[in-house]
């Protein structure tokens, strides 16, 4: 199935992304009514003659994507069901329904999977969503936590990553590098707390990046707000693996490139002086930190004065031919620099 399959060669080699092409080139879709497979936000299949349903799951493994050690299970909850409802809304589409499926170990209690229902629970009030079924199992290690949810859109709205076009707009919602900076201020806590036990948690103040780690929300109200704006994206994704490895992504399938300016990348006052404080770059964290939530699109350079100035987005650049690749203009335009993809891969980044 793969190049190379006659040799043992580590997933890292490959990495995520690789992994994902590999397996796209080797699963083509077959039936009629998937109008979209492997290599969007969402897979599109038919509906009705007016709307698609929209299917997208995600998966996340203990000591990997998430430490017990500082995530408490509501927030744990919560954050497994709004980040896979960002794919939804990647998609311009309306999430629907939820299926959960859970591995847990014998060092969990009933308490503990309760807590972790709470913030299911609570997340799927808060999106709409109906949890319809799912499976449970026993794991030796830890836990693994699967979740898919089911979304709608109509046939008119619904955005793919492949319709970027040279001269569009690049537009970011919200703010980047929160959930990162916020995610370093735990670690730090935790290495305090690993060498003595004894020593309370210094949080106070970092209210704002520790809930964008913990308790992330999923950008379901731009579709709203584009559709008050007059605007439909030419291509869109959700910022989850970071802002360098989604422009690579749009670039990818669209067939174009990216001019992204450093001055109008959007980041938190709170985040900005953490990350200093932390001898952190701000942009860095901001390119790839990754686990935002937030949502990237190109809109038609047309529409810059419906979206000028609006708190919910900001204008960070424009598509460029496919040939100049993705750069960063640096403050002040002192420099170029290319933007590599350095956000999340699962197999180059074990805890």
């Amino acid at each position: 199935m793969f190049e190379n399959a006659n040799k043992l060669n580590p997933l890292s080699q490959l990495g995520e992304f690789g992994l994902i092409g590999e397996l796209e080139k080797a699963f083509p879709t077959t039936q009629s009514g998937i109008v979209m497979g492997i290599g969007d936000d969402a897979a599109v299949f038919e509906k009705d003659t007016e709307n698609y349903w929209l299917l997208s799951t995600d998966m996340l493994v203990e000591g990997i994507h998430f430490d017990l050690i500082y995530t408490p299970l509501k927030h744990l909850g919560y954050k497994a069901i709004a980040s896979n409802v960002s794919d939804i809304a990647a998609m311009n589409g309306i999430p629907k329904a939820v299926t959960v499926s859970l591995a847990l170990s014998s060092k969990y209690t009933i308490e503990a999977t309760e807590a972790l229902y709470e913030g299911i629970q609570l997340a799927c009030q808060k999106y709409g969503l109906d949890l319809v079924g799912g499976d449970t199992s026993s794991s030796k290690h830890g836990m693994m936590l699967s979740v898919t949810v089911v979304g709608e859109v109509a046939k008119n709205d619904i955005v793919y990553r492949n319709k970027a076009a040279l001269s569009d707009l690049v537009v970011l919602t919200g703010d980047l590098g929160g959930a990162y900076v916020g995610l370093q201020i735990l670690e730090r806590e935790k290495s305090v707390f690993m060498a003595n036990s004894g020593i309370q948690p210094d949080l106070e103040g970092y209210d704002y990046i520790l809930e964008r780690q913990l308790k992330p929300e999923a950008r379901t109200d731009i579709k709203k707000l584009l559709v008050q704006l007059g605007v439909k994206p030419t291509a869109m994704i959700d910022v989850s693996d970071g802002l360098s490895s989604e422009l690579h992504h749009l670039a990818k399938r669209s067939g174009v490139g990216f001019t992204i300016y450093e001055e109008k990348l959007p980041i938190d006052q709170l985040t900005y002086d953490t990350a200093r404080m932390l001898n952190l770059d701000p942009t860095i964290c901001a390119l790839h930190g990754g686990e935002d939530y937030e949502l990237l699109f190109t809109i038609p350079v047309t529409d810059f004065e419906k979206v000028k100035g609006n708190p919910s987005m900001s204008v960070i650049g424009y598509c460029s031919e496919a040939v100049s690749g993705i750069n960063l203009i640096t403050r002040g335009e002192t420099a170029v620099v290319p933007i590599v993809a350095q956000g999340w891969n699962t197999f180059n980044n074990p805890q």
